[in-house]
């Protein structure tokens, strides 16, 4: 009975601490949360959100530009990282051997802990050097390169927790392995797929350190692929640097809008995993 009693203690203390560190958690983002909300909301209104920047020296101005400029960024990151990805998600859940998905997660891994800022220079080199300056394109490759890693792992994580029955009884019925995965094994893993995307979407939607070395940004409305463009993350660090006691309000108001705009597209993204009847 003694062992039996000790067990329990332990138990309630390991269950308890678990209690605790999830409310510890939920309370420092509430924390921030709430902090970015107060010292933010206050900017936020129409022209702050219709208005480009005003120069130094000038009132108002808002973030319009780049708030364009950050979607633009996203989609063209989600147009390299997602299919990207995903593929390797379903390469190492489907394909791989041993020795090859060993390889193939390890490169992923790495890539994931990777700097930002690494990646921003190596895309420097790679592509901002040789077009000849700064550009959405080569912004977009970057933080498309950072989604890659982190859509790969969470989609062999939710490809490996459909139960493999499901896989047989496709390819009982003589379904080519393909459509198999296609209409039943992604379908099946489809909200842990999504939940790695919008992971993805809101680790690059608020990097600033790539952006600086790729599309650097600018105070004027999109411009070309082929342009430097604005960004909310490069004008929260340039205006949250300055010594003008506007632009550190406005820094604010563009903080509290990019998490405002990460939660949205969480939200959204999990209305669309609650439909059933997603086919492919």
């Amino acid at each position: 009975m003694t062992g039996y009693r000790l067990r329990q203690a332990i138990n309630r203390v390991m269950l308890g601490l678990c209690y605790f560190s999830a409310a510890a958690a939920i309370v420092a983002l509430a924390v921030i949360l709430g902090y970015i909300a107060f010292k933010g909301f206050s900017a936020i209104n129409f022209e702050f959100l219709v208005s480009l920047p005003q120069p130094v020296g000038e009132t108002g101005g808002g973030v319009a530009n780049a708030i364009v400029g950050t979607t633009i960024l996203v989609a063209l990151a989600g147009a390299l990282g997602i299919p990207v990805g995903l593929m390797a998600g379903i390469f190492l859940a489907e394909f791989a051997g041993r020795r090859l998905g060993g390889m193939v997660r390890f490169t992923a891994d790495v890539l994931f802990g990777v700097p930002s800022i690494v990646t921003g220079i190596f895309v420097y080199t790679m592509l901002v050097v040789r077009m000849g300056g700064f550009s959405a394109l080569s912004g977009g490759l970057a933080l498309g390169l950072m989604m890659i890693p982190i859509i790969a792992r969470t989609a062999e994580e939710a490809l490996r927790l459909v139960p493999a029955s499901l896989r047989e009884a496709g390819l009982a019925l003589g379904v080519r392995q393909w459509r198999v995965i296609m209409s039943i094994v992604l379908p099946g893993a489809l909200p842990g797929v999504v939940t790695g995307v919008v992971l993805g979407i809101a680790r690059v939607a608020g990097e600033t350190a790539p952006l600086l070395f790729t599309a650097f940004g600018n105070r004027l409305w999109y411009q070309g692929l082929d342009q430097p463009i604005a960004a909310l993350p490069l004008q929260i660090y340039r205006y949250a640097i300055s010594p003008y006691t506007d632009w550190q309000t406005q820094a604010w108001g563009a903080a509290f809008l990019l998490v405002v705009m990460v939660l949205l597209t969480s939200i959204v993204a999990r209305i669309m995993t609650g439909r059933r009847s997603w086919r492919f």
